[in-house]
């Protein structure tokens, strides 16, 4: 698995922590620039970081269920997913490494597999709204 660079990194970003070789999956709540520190929640307690324990969540359905998007299916093997305005569509069904998603006039074109952080620091870009799980 590929650790996450620390300059990726914004508070609220979901990402897989390695706590003595058990990982579990947390919320950045904190971040110390100066140390290159990561302070994530996880459902135990909070605790900091260095980016060499920190993991990306590997984006899927099950992923974007949990961020409260709807699935429809449009046809021709595609997926649509709908999260109020924001969409993503796949061009063939369970193919996370070919997608597009949108926000009114922004669209971006992916053509690689990307992380949970990484469509939340997407998100926040397009739509000036943080992608919450609640």
């Amino acid at each position: 698995m590929l650790m996450i660079r620390f300059q990726e990194l914004k508070i609220g970003d979901i990402v897989m922590a390695d706590n003595q070789g058990r990982q579990m999956e947390g919320e950045v709540v904190d971040l110390n620039h100066e140390d290159k520190e990561i302070c994530v929640g996880t459902e135990v307690q909070e605790f900091w970081y260095t980016p060499d324990q920190l993991f990306p969540i590997p984006l899927d359905e099950t992923q974007l269920e949990k961020f409260h998007f709807e699935r429809q299916d449009t046809g021709n093997h595609q997926v649509k997913y709908i999260r109020g305005p924001f969409r993503i569509l796949l061009a063939e069904m369970g193919n996370f490494s070919n997608f597009e998603m949108w926000y009114r006039e922004d669209k971006r074109h992916l053509q690689h597999p990307i992380a949970v952080h990484e469509l939340q620091n997407h998100y926040l870009q397009m739509t000036k709204v943080e992608l919450t799980r609640d």
